[in-house]
């Protein structure tokens, strides 16, 4: 009922608020013995933290994480291990004006009509900071796939409606937006820049490749591979869609262009995206996520405040104007937990 926790076998429960005194995660299921360092998991952190350009929050949280239980001498005991990150860079008196109005496109109306009462400092439990724990206890999920050979990477193929046209995963940690493309990313740039000076934003598309994830993963009906990605990835605030392999493009295709038709070498294609019938097919697991712009924006909207009277809003403050270079290790973090959890329960159905 509660919301919190993430996973079967290998189960995460985030807790903190973006103004609270901490947030963190708490793993449980990691197999013992597998050797992990706090820098494993700050490199992690690192990339998701604000304050890493102009395009993002200029927030100064270092995001330090301590992990707290689960590890003796570097390695996993197999014991629950709860990972914590300090705030220490939290102002909520930005938002004491604008308290008790709720601000488009936040979740503060619907946080007050579930919980009868909402923390009002930043978004409390609907802040993208939240998604630290994730990106804490994925990193230690991405160490167990990377003893099974599998590699998860995320990228932005679009952003303003400026699309990548290469694919060159060497520059995606060397340009502000992590686009998988230098020149398509110093548009978007220059096109958030002028965006941002308009007090607006900008969303975006953020790709993800798996490569080495062995064919059979997945519990149909109800728990397919596909499923729970697109349960994990929706689970991010920012996210408001997801596609497999062609996407939406099977609307217009014919079965002929969309099968996957095979040969003794393997599939010829990989329009379903590495997953059928909810099933792993060893094929590279491709799928987009879509992000919306951020809803902070210091232009001046219609709202109504907590009594119901009409007025009008400016959320001032440190805020991204693009939000998909941040999500990407989430993404990627998410993919982790959902692979991890499966392979566990595959091997749980193996014996």
């Amino acid at each position: 009922m509660a919301g919190s926790t993430f996973g079967h076998v290998f189960r995460i429960t985030t807790f903190g608020e973006s103004h609270g005194g901490a947030v963190g995660v708490i793993v449980d299921g990691v197999t013992p013995g597998l050797e992990i360092t706090t820098d494993e998991v700050q490199l992690q952190l690192d990339r998701r933290k604000p304050g890493q350009s102009f395009i993002t929050t200029p927030r100064a949280e270092p995001d330090k994480v301590n992990i707290v239980s689960g590890v003796f001498e570097g390695r996993t005991t197999g014991t629950p291990m709860m990972m914590i990150l300090y705030n220490s860079d939290a102002d909520p008196s930005a938002y004491n004006t604008i308290k008790d109005l709720f601000r488009p496109g936040h979740a503060d109306y619907t946080y007050l009509r579930k919980y009868g009462i909402r923390d009002w400092r930043g978004s409390g439990r609907a802040s993208g900071r939240e998604t630290s724990g994730r990106v804490a206890a994925g990193a230690v999920a991405r160490k167990l796939l990377a003893r099974r050979g599998v590699s998860v990477l995320a990228f932005t193929v679009m952003a303003g409606g400026i699309v990548c046209e290469e694919f060159d995963p060497s520059v995606i940690e060397h340009n502000p937006l992590r686009a998988c493309d230098l020149a398509a990313a110093q548009k978007m740039v220059d096109h958030i820049s002028r965006l941002k000076e308009q007090n607006d934003s900008v969303g975006g598309i953020v790709e993800c490749r798996i490569s080495g994830v062995d064919a059979g993963l997945g519990e149909p009906v109800f728990d397919k591979l596909d499923a729970e990605l697109g349960h994990a990835m929706l689970s991010v605030g920012s996210v408001k869609g997801i596609e497999f392999g062609a996407g939406f493009r099977v609307a217009e295709m014919t079965g002929s262009q969309h099968n996957d038709q095979m040969s003794a070498t393997g599939f010829l294609t990989n329009n379903a995206g590495g997953i059928i019938g909810g099933i792993s097919t060893g094929e590279d697991i491709v799928f987009r996520v879509a992000i919306k712009p951020t809803s902070s924006i210091a232009r001046q909207q219609r709202t109504v405040n907590v009594h119901g009277e009409e007025t009008v809003i400016r959320t001032e403050g440190r805020h991204d104007a693009c939000i998909c270079p941040r999500i990407v290790p989430v993404v990627e973090a998410m993919a982790c937990l959902v692979l991890e959890d499966h392979y566990k329960r595959q091997a749980a159905l193996l014996g």
